[in-house]
């Protein structure tokens, strides 16, 4: 694990990139390096300043990341960058366009959400944002940019016994499915739904690369035996570093991992929502389609009823000739005279 300066803070925020991996990665060294919190977040400010536009998101995604997934360690960074982010959410939104500040709005309402900081300062940031305090605006679904979700250690089943049985794991998230589909939204986004399960196929337990290097890791990193053969300081050292790159990587991958079961997880509720969402819509719209089929009933008994009307009225070439004309009629004077005879 590189040795911490501000030399090389400056060169990794250069280097980072709007991937979920690359934001990732940073934030890890980051919270590794959380004593020096305050220089962390005056220099990641500074080139939040200087980057442009699209990697200033960047830098707000990398702060989300560092300030939850810290939170065990100790409150360093939530506290040290409670007083720059307002100031960095404004430059975050200065010339933005709406899919940026929807995407800034979002990582708001994830801290709203999750008690990550208070109301008040929440309401501040939104201010800052020039977002609606009822946190209207959405995120668009076709944003490129995915916010990078923190890890969130699942402990409902600790004290549980551990199930072995795949189906077992398959009813278990099918009970969890059903509990939790009725706490969600009927109107899932169609497009957002798609967009989901297009990202779980780039996701962790889909990256090739980094079981590769984990395959490849020296055998001393996990061999307790290779203790006993340290001679001196500097072998220690070394194998201290190997330990410390091989802890950084696997330690990375199993976070991806978990956030990609709680990304999972939260897909199938979405599943779940999507399918009753349309269910409803097929029963209302079968309900719809009686109704039609009704009224159409009711429109060819009139029907029927008029041609029946029609066929009993008089066959008018079976009256006699009027070629001449008919008699006028009379009068009203000849109908009273009529009357008195």
């Amino acid at each position: 694990m590189s040795s911490f300066s501000d030399s090389n803070l400056v060169k990794k925020f250069d280097e980072l990139n709007n991937t979920q991996q690359s934001i990732q990665t940073l934030s890890l060294w980051l919270i590794h390096h959380r004593k020096h919190s305050k220089t962390i977040i005056q220099v990641w400010y500074r080139e939040l300043e200087k980057a442009k536009l699209n990697k200033r998101l960047t830098f707000i995604y990398l702060a989300n990341d560092v300030i939850q997934n810290s939170k065990k360690k100790g409150p360093e960074f939530s506290k040290d960058f409670a007083h720059i982010l307002p100031d960095a959410f404004s430059q975050a939104a200065k010339d933005a366009d709406d899919k940026i500040k929807a995407s800034l709005g979002r990582v708001i309402n994830i801290w709203k959400e999750r008690g990550v900081y208070d109301k008040n300062f929440i309401k501040h940031l939104r201010q800052c944002c020039m977002i609606d305090p009822s946190g209207s605006t959405a995120e668009h679904p076709s944003t490129p940019a995915r916010l990078v979700k923190p890890v969130k250690a699942d402990t409902s089943t600790r004290n549980e016994p551990k199930k072995s049985k795949k189906n077992d794991q398959e009813f278990s998230l099918r009970q969890e499915i059903e509990a939790m589909g009725a706490q969600l939204p009927a109107n899932v986004d169609a497009e957002d739904l798609v967009q989901r399960l297009s990202d779980l196929e780039n996701s962790a337990s889909c990256d090739a690369s980094v079981r590769e290097r984990i395959a490849a890791l020296p055998p001393e990193v996990s061999d307790i035996s290779v203790l006993d053969k340290i001679e001196d300081r500097d072998s220690a050292e070394k194998l201290s570093d190997k330990v410390d790159e091989a802890a950084l990587i696997l330690n990375e991958y199993n976070r991806r991992l978990v956030s990609e079961l709680e990304e999972r997880k939260k897909v199938a509720r979405m599943l779940r929502s999507f399918i009753l969402s349309q269910q409803k819509q097929v029963s209302e719209t079968e309900r719809s389609l009686q109704d039609m089929k009704g009224k159409l009933d009711r429109v060819n008994s009139v029907r029927q009823e008029l041609l029946s009307h029609i066929k009993n009225l008089p066959d008018l070439t079976l009256l006699p000739d009027v070629t001449g004309g008919l008699a006028p009629l009379p009068s009203a004077g000849d109908l009273f005279s009529l009357g008195n005879h």
